[in-house]
């Protein structure tokens, strides 16, 4: 979802046009739901499903195609190591480097940190040590069942083909880092039981024959599962969604207004009303609740992708990221996809690719890519609380109004469970796990 619900962009790029130009286009008789999801990423396609399992008559709304934002550009994972959320430097000289602002990992808009200084404060803060691992703890569980709950909708959706599951690897340079993020891997082992398996140079070289001899070893995760193309992916969770009987349509997201019996919210069908309604709008949320009176603190980190073709014959096998880069090279359907790290600046501001210009001439001398496929970098936004916990739960001052966004690098990964925890809270079942610790009344609103 954007700022501008009320427009539709004609294409990748394009002008934007406007779907509510006369008042002929929308009907004037209000259409009933039993509830409202607006935002059609694969979190709120998640929860609309599982709302939909469950009987509900389920609206999902959003201004665009579902996927089409935050959900299209992901690295493709299913991080089921992702127990320890991404926190923000703690060290010296690692905010100094960071300072620099000529990293591939992060990059940021000076003229837009007085603006988000409240943010990162807070998000510093959280991220100290002890604090860290009290988070990581509040996190695991939905980690935990972050595969599970995605087979359950893979294989009701038929996108098996989608599908990997011999995990991702990360690709060291230096023997300091490769056993610095081994131990850390042992440790995840012992407390959460993650698989993982150490690669020597060697192991690494016979099982990605065309990357460089730069690195000294690896890591390969073995629990997690790949996507081949998280938009197809989240497309076929639609599919199912609507074989439920769910309906999708396009709408304003900030014509949501409270009415006598519940929530109304414009489409280009017409007025839409029901009971109750759930936010999943990613990081437009504060556009919603902000008016409502609610105050999250939520900070946006911007990442861009592009597609290449591989040179000659050349083959990626495994999702690889540089680990001292700070880029990923995945092997998609579309082509080898390069993600970026972080980008602290206003979510609307233009695009500014330079992290993708800088990974991409590291990439070219670890893998032989060849031309981009793509007419101009895709770029996107996630959401992140201070605590990088996401806020799962009802409003607490609204009836009928329920949230779940803030889910930072991980809305691919959580999607699934998000919507069963959301979905079993809203029709009275008991939530399989205690959602006590991503509610949102943890924040002072």
């Amino acid at each position: 979802m954007h700022a501008a619900f009320l427009l539709l962009r004609g294409g990748k790029g394009g002008a934007m046009v406007s779907r509510y130009r006369g008042a002929s286009r929308i009907s004037s008789q209000t259409m009933p739901a039993e509830t409202i999801v607006l935002g059609a990423g694969i979190i709120g396609v998640s929860t609309a499903i599982h709302l939909a399992r469950r009987g509900r008559a389920v609206t999902l709304v959003d201004r665009r195609g579902a996927g089409e934002e935050t959900s299209f550009g992901n690295a493709g994972l299913i991080q089921r190591e992702g127990i320890v959320p991404y926190g923000f430097p703690q060290e010296i000289a690692q905010l100094f480097r960071y300072g620099l602002n000529n990293r591939i990992d992060m990059h940021y808009h000076a003229r837009f940190l007085p603006k988000i200084a409240p943010f990162l404060a807070r998000y510093w803060w959280h991220s100290n040590t002890p604090r860290h691992a009290v988070i990581a703890k509040a996190y695991a569980p939905l980690i935990e069942n972050s595969v599970t709950e995605h087979k359950d909708l893979i294989e009701a959706s038929g996108a098996d083909a989608l599908i990997g599951r011999t995990g991702w690897v990360e690709a060291f340079r230096s023997t300091a880092k490769r056993d610095a993020v081994l131990a850390e891997a042992e440790g995840l082992r012992r407390d959460y039981g993650i698989g993982h398996k150490a690669l020597s140079a060697d192991e690494l070289r016979r099982t990605e024959p065309h990357l460089s001899r730069d690195f000294v070893g690896a890591l390969q995760w073995t629990d997690p599962w790949t996507v081949k193309d998280p938009h197809a992916l989240t497309l076929a969770y639609l599919h199912y969604f609507e074989s439920l009987g769910g309906r999708f349509v396009h709408g304003d997201a900030k014509t949501l207004k409270q009415t006598g019996t519940g929530w109304q919210v414009q489409t280009v069908d017409g007025p839409v009303e029901a009971p109750e309604v759930v936010l999943a709008l990613g990081p437009w949320a504060d556009e919603i609740t902000r008016p409502l009176g609610y105050r999250f603190l939520l900070g946006v980190k911007r990442g861009y992708h592009m597609h290449y073709a591989p040179a000659g014959n050349a083959v990626l096998n495994n999702w690889t990221m540089d680990v001292e880069k700070g880029f990923f090279l995945a092997p998609m359907n579309k082509g080898i996809r390069l993600t970026t790290g972080a980008e602290f600046a206003d979510r609307d501001a233009p695009k500014s690719p330079v992290q993708l210009e800088r990974a991409e001439k590291v990439a070219r001398d670890i893998f032989p890519l060849a031309e981009r496929l793509d007419a101009e970098p895709w770029m996107g936004a996630r959401p992140v609380t201070p605590d990088m916990l996401p806020v799962i739960g009802k409003a607490p001052r609204h009836d009928g109004l329920w949230f779940a966004f803030g889910h930072a690098h991980h809305g691919l990964t959580l999607g699934p469970v998000t919507g069963r925890l959301i979905a079993e809270a809203m029709t009275g079942e008991k939530p399989f796990l205690d959602i006590a610790a991503w509610r949102p009344e943890r924040f002072a609103i």
